[in-house]
C-alpha cells in the first residue's frame, strides 16, 4: 500500500492530513473528524461529527485502480442494491456533483482518489463462535451476486481487476510473486511449485464458461458482512472483478484455510448457495482448488504488503502452513488432474 521508498508510518501521517483536509469536499458538519480504522490496499477512515454523524472515507491506494475502475465498482454496488440482490452501502456525492473525489498533499507525488460511503450499523460474525449459519448466509449472498452478475448488462467500457491463474501466477500479477514472500524456503518452494502446476492444470480443464466465471466480489470474508437487526449488508467491493464464481468461497475463508472447521463451513456455504442456484458435482469437487489458488495469492499479498501490520503478524508461519496445506491437497487430488 505504501508509496515507493516511504515507510508506512510516514505515509499514514500524510494520508491522515489528506483525510482531514478532504472532508470539506462533501457536505458534512464543520467539526467532522476522520480516524483511521484499517489499512490494506486502501486507507479507510471512520468520519464522525457532533449529532451522531458517521460515514466511511476510503482513500485509494495509488495505481491500484483507475478512476474508471472505481466508477465500475460503484456501478455494480448500485445495481445490486437496485435489483434487491443484496443490500449494499450507499456512497455520497461531493459538493462538485461527483462521487469520486481526488486530493493531493505534499510530499506525496500523486493525487489519491477518495469515496465517502454510508456508515452501516451492524456486527461482523464472530470468527471464534459457531460460523456455520454465517457461512450458509454467505453462500446464499454469494449466489445472489453471481446470478446478478450473469444477467447484468454492464456499462460500456467496464473495467475491473481479474482474478484468474495468470493474475495470481503469471508475469503481471495483482499482488506479486508468491516466491518473494517471507520464509519461502527451498523446501516450501518445491511443494508450492507443484501446487501451482496442478492448480493451473485443473482450472484449465475446469474451464471459464459463463456459468462458472464472471463478475465476483472477490473478498467475501466474514469481515465484509455486517449483520443488522433485520438484514445483512455486504460491504467492501474494492477487489471486485472477473473470476470464477467458486473463488468467492475461497475468499470467505481467507487466512483461516487451516482451521479444522473449514470442511463444515464449506458444506454450509454450498447449502446456502444451492438455495439460489444448484452446483454440479464437478463444481463442488473443484472448490478446494480455488482454496489453494486463493491461499497462494494471499502468500504473494503478504510479501508485497509486508510493511503493513497484518502481513507482518502472519508472515512467520504463512509460507510453511501454505506448503502443508498444499501437500495435503496434492495427496487428495493425486491421479485426478483434469
Amino acid at each position: 500500500m505504501a508509496q515507493t521508498d516511504m515507510p508506512l508510518a510516514e505515509l499514514l501521517t500524510h494520508l491522515d492530513r489528506l483525510a482531514q483536509q478532504s472532508l470539506t469536499l462533501w457536505d458534512m458538519p464543520a467539526n467532522a473528524r476522520a480516524t483511521l480504522i484499517n489499512v490494506s490496499e486502501n486507507a479507510t477512515y471512520l468520519v464522525e461529527a457532533d449529532g451522531g454523524y458517521k460515514a466511511i472515507l476510503r482513500i485509494h491506494r495509488e495505481q491500484y485502480h483507475t478512476r474508471r475502475a472505481i466508477e465500475c465498482e460503484l456501478a455494480w454496488i448500485a445495481a445490486l442494491k437496485d435489483a434487491r440482490a443484496v443490500v449494499t452501502p450507499d456512497s455520497y456525492t461531493g459538493k462538485d456533483g461527483e462521487v469520486i473525489q481526488k486530493g493531493r498533499i505534499d510530499p506525496l507525488e500523486n493525487p489519491r482518489y477518495m469515496v465517502l460511503f454510508e456508515f452501516v450499523e451492524g456486527t461482523q460474525p464472530d470468527e471464534a463462535g459457531d460460523l456455520q449459519s454465517a457461512f450458509e448466509e454467505l453462500g446464499e449472498i454469494a449466489a445472489r451476486t453471481h446470478e446478478h452478475s450473469k444477467a447484468w448488462q454492464r456499462p460500456e467500457g467496464f473495467e475491473r481487476l481479474v482474478w484468474n491463474v495468470e493474475t495470481v501466477f503469471g508475469k503481471r500479477t495483482n499482488w506479486g510473486d508468491w516466491r518473494d514472500a517471507p520464509h519461502v524456503t527451498p523446501e516450501v518452494a518445491d511443494v508450492l511449485e507443484r501446487v501451482e502446476s496442478r492448480v493451473r492444470a485443473r482450472l484449465e480443464a475446469f474451464g471459464a464458461g459463463n456459468d462458472r466465471y464472471g463478475l465476483i466480489h472477490a473478498d467475501m470474508r466474514l469481515a465484509n458482512l455486517l449483520a443488522g437487526k433485520t438484514r445483512t449488508r455486504l460491504i467492501d467491493f474494492d477487489d471486485c472483478g472477473f473470476g470464477w464464481f467458486l473463488y468467492d468461497f475461497a475468499t470467505g475463508i481467507s487466512f483461516m484455510e487451516d482451521d479444522p472447521r473449514v470442511p463444515a463451513l464449506k458444506e454450509a456455504w454450498v447449502r446456502g448457495y444451492e438455495k439460489v442456484h444448484p452446483l454440479s458435482d464437478a463444481e463442488k469437487d473443484e472448490i478446494d482448488t480455488f482454496v489453494m489458488l486463493r491461499r497462494m495469492a494471499l502468500l504473494a499479498w503478504i510479501g508485497s504488503h509486508i510493511e503493513a501490520p497484518e502481513p507482518q503478524e502472519m508472515a512467520p508461519d504463512f509460507a510453511r502452513v501454505t506448503a502443508r496445506l498444499g501437500a495435503d491437497w496434492l495427496r487428495r487430488t493425486a491421479g485426478r488432474d483434469g
